[in-house]
């Protein structure tokens, strides 16, 4: 096994102190050009690389920005945590991906977080309690929730328009039929499903179109389960919209087992536009999430932050695109 190197073996190397090896990977600090060049040099020769953690105990800051998600079962969230990955790797930062078994993020992620010193942390499809959330302020480390909104203004966020985009799914529905609506709604404590559950049912109530909730877990079985207990109860509806696209995959294929005809029959819409949605199987019409956008939104306001902490908050929307396929 190739012995480790260290900054002491540098500096021996070099002909300087370890005090200068170590300004030399410090920024900021001061050290001759004729001195960094020495220890580049050295470092190089030997195949030094500075201990980042290490260093990050003494400046209490690191390169790394925490993203806590819990439904890594949902494809979407690995297209985030892909594009986040990416984005920030570009600006010199890595990504600590911690994962939370429960819709609140328990204590155990938080001492996570705080032990690696991150620079910032993305909350994706977790809640937290406002009191950690406070926390987190308290020590100037900035957080925004991705897809998420608290019932507070005091935190930045970065969502899809939500409201806007059921009611544009609504109208579509209802330009076309007035009977039965079924939206079948994710995890009822997150933002993202009261909210398209709220623009789908403001347009439909006030055409006067019937509608009837169901409640599921943004999960491709709970889709399907959910599909069976429509059907059992009685007819077919005329369309469901479900509030992502993994439960409208189950959805769609419980429906055809029971053979039910997509779009005939019912027509079936989704939300997010993940990359199953356009296979050939499923076809499925939905609404894109614009990911880049609300990454380019959450990475630019991070590393202002880290840069300069304000503690500026704000709920971020940004607006998607309505993709027609041939479950309408």
């Amino acid at each position: 096994m190739k012995p480790t190197v260290n900054a002491k073996d540098v500096a021996k190397l070099a002909g300087v102190s370890q005090s200068s090896v170590s300004r030399v990977f410090f920024d900021g600090a001061k050290v001759t050009e004729k001195t960094r060049q020495k220890v580049l040099a050295a470092a190089q020769e030997l195949g030094y690389r500075p201990n980042e953690y290490a260093r990050s105990l003494i400046t209490n800051s690191t390169k790394i920005i925490g993203l806590v998600m819990k439904g890594i079962q949902n494809p979407f969230y690995p297209q985030v945590l892909k594009q986040f990955t990416t984005s920030f790797k570009k600006h010199g930062y890595s990504v600590l991906f911690v994962h939370t078994n429960n819709d609140e993020i328990q204590n155990e992620d938080i001492e996570t977080l705080l032990n690696y010193n991150v620079a910032g942390v993305i909350i994706t499809d977790a809640t937290m309690s406002l009191n950690v959330a406070e926390a987190f302020k308290k020590n100037q480390i900035p957080l925004v929730f991705f897809n998420r909104k608290l019932t507070t203004s005091n935190f930045y966020s970065v969502c899809c328009n939500n409201l806007s985009a059921s009611r544009k799914i609504a109208e579509f529905l209802a330009a076309r039929d007035d009977g039965l609506m079924v939206y079948i709604s994710g995890n009822e404590d997150t933002s993202t499903s009261r909210e398209r559950e709220h623009g789908f049912a403001e347009v439909l109530e006030r055409r006067g179109i019937p509608y009837q909730k169901y409640t599921s877990d943004f999960t491709y079985e709970g889709g399907y389960k959910t599909a069976q207990q429509i059907l059992s109860e009685g007819d077919a509806p005329t369309a469901i919209f479900a509030a992502n696209d993994i439960m409208a995959l189950g959805v769609l294929d419980a429906l055809r087992k029971q053979g039910v005809n997509v779009p005939e029959q019912t027509k079936v819409i989704g939300f997010d536009n993940i990359d199953m949605a356009s296979w050939p199987a499923y076809e499925l019409t939905t609404w894109e999430q614009p990911i880049e956008k609300m990454v380019d939104e959450t990475v630019n306001y991070l590393l202002g932050e880290i840069d300069e902490y304000t503690g500026f908050a704000q709920a971020v929307e940004v607006d998607g695109t309505f993709v027609e396929r041939s479950t309408t």
